[in-house]
């Protein structure tokens, strides 16, 4: 016998057998793809009518057989895109997905929900389900490589994934809370000018609630101190650092974190008036005298309690008394 004639009754052989062993056929549905079911239970999930297909879904999501319960409530939004029962069956969609732990997937699905179906009321539940999604994305959890292998963690991704929250619905329960986490974030990334953009707008449109807004100012505080401290020392950010502290010792006076911002504080006038100081040295130096003087100033304005305050006070003393003897 030939090796090609062998290798042709290998292959007959096979394909005879294979059929009588597979547990689980291959089966194709336009709009549902490509899913392995069991020969004996072929097709008994499917019903002629949209409530009794609903039902197979959610008695088999309440077995926490959560891939036909997908199936099923896919079939419904797929066949009866218009029945009172397709929101349902769309959330059941998201629901299984997120408990089969494709939180990316979920999320797309709950927004269907939104878009879809905006009188529903699945949407408040949509929305609520997309939040504790993007915090978990917020809290570290890995992103899919084409949407099967686990890769890194992307804030871009996950300040995208909030901003699609507050833009289903700016006043809805979870979106001052979503605009915070777009904060959050940018301030992982370390891309702290788009972090306070974040919380500016916060505190912009959720002015009226107390817990938000004073939320925001902080953090904006805080983003603003990170920025300062990012590099080489930033003048500009520290300042606008104390600024916003200082409006949320004002306005929140009660607030627990008001010793932390006062700290902040004090320690960021020290270092302004460090910076400040050296300037200065640098113009006593060089005999500019009117440039040292504006520096010395400064320190005192920004840390007057100092000891590099007394010390910028006795220097300007002396310039002082050197210009007037160079006058005369």
């Amino acid at each position: 016998m030939s090796r090609r004639v062998l290798y042709l009754l290998l292959i007959t052989v096979c394909a005879v057998m294979i059929p009588l062993h597979s547990p689980a056929p291959l089966v194709y549905t336009p709009g549902e793809g490509w899913v392995y079911e069991s020969a004996d239970g072929l097709g008994k999930w499917r019903r002629d009518r949209a409530k009794d297909q609903l039902e197979v879904a959610q008695q088999a999501f309440d077995k926490q057989d959560y891939a036909l319960a997908r199936r099923a409530a896919a079939r419904v939004v797929k066949v009866w895109p218009l029945a009172d029962y397709a929101p349902t069956a769309q959330f059941l969609i998201a629901r299984s997905l997120e408990l089969m732990k494709d939180d990316e997937r979920a999320f797309n699905e709950y927004q269907k929900v939104i878009e879809k179906y905006p009188k529903s009321e699945r949407v408040k539940e949509s929305l609520q389900r997309q939040y504790e999604i993007g915090l978990r994305f917020l809290q570290g959890q890995r992103f899919k490589l084409w949407k099967v292998i686990p890769f890194l963690p992307n804030m871009e991704k996950t300040a995208g994934l909030f901003e699609k929250i507050v833009n289903n619905g700016p006043y809805s329960e979870v979106a001052p809370n979503a605009q915070l986490r777009i904060g959050a974030a940018q301030e992982k990334r370390k891309e702290y000018g788009l972090a306070v953009a974040a919380y500016e707008r916060a505190l912009d449109r959720y002015h009226d609630r107390p817990v938000i807004a004073s939320d925001a100012l902080f953090r904006s505080g805080s983003s603003h101190h990170k920025q300062a401290q990012a590099a080489d020392y930033d003048q500009s950010a520290a300042g606008s650092s104390i600024e916003v502290f200082t409006d949320f010792v004002t306005l929140y006076p009660e607030d627990r974190r008001v010793p932390q911002a006062q700290r902040i504080i004090t320690q960021l006038k020290t270092e302004q008036a460090r910076g400040s100081y050296q300037i200065a040295q640098y113009y006593e130096k060089r005999k500019k005298w009117s440039g040292a003087l504006i520096y010395y100033n400064e320190v005192v304005l920004q840390d007057p309690n100092s000891a590099r305050a007394n010390e910028a006070r006795l220097r300007i003393d002396q310039i002082k008394q050197r210009q007037e003897t160079a006058s005369n």
